[in-house]
């Protein structure tokens, strides 16, 4: 075990923006380029990048971003832990939306990511995912939010 070296920085923004998402049905969504693109314009050094989904019937994660089968197989086991076919009670907005409100208790509308030196500070192999877990497509929105120091 180690611990690197621990480095401060005086936080001196919060800066702020709502990503909309048109997603195509149920499925993952990569927003890493999004993500970074919002660091950039917000000219972040280091700090964290906050995200928050304003649904019930969509999620957040990260994932791995190399092999597509991971996200089908991801989709197949969401679809194994909460069923249509269940026997829910809710149905107001169709048999998908109970199973859908599950999954996101299961996965979550939030996420936290550190910036490192101007960085999304992810794995070699992880990507941002917006999680549509309804069948038809839906707009979302995404408040992203970097609190930390700027660059230059």
């Amino acid at each position: 075990m180690g611990l690197s070296t621990i480095t401060t920085v005086t936080a001196n923004v919060i800066a702020t923006a709502e990503l909309t998402i048109d997603t195509p049905g149920e499925g993952f969504i990569d927003i890493t380029a999004e993500v970074r693109h919002f660091a950039d314009k917000a000219t972040a050094r280091d700090g964290t990048v906050s995200l928050f989904l304003r649904h019930t019937s969509a999620s957040l994660t990260i994932q791995e971003n190399a092999d597509p089968d991971v996200l089908r197989d991801l989709t197949t086991a969401l679809r194994h832990l909460a069923p249509r076919d269940f026997g829910w009670i809710h149905d107001t907005e169709g048999p998908d939306d109970m199973p859908a409100h599950v999954r996101t208790m299961l996965t979550g509308v939030s996420l936290q990511i550190p910036i490192v030196g101007g960085h999304l500070a992810l794995g070699t192999w992880q990507g941002i995912y917006l999680i549509e877990h309804r069948a038809r497509p839906h707009r979302r929105q995404i408040i992203l939010q970097f609190a930390g120091s700027q660059r230059g």
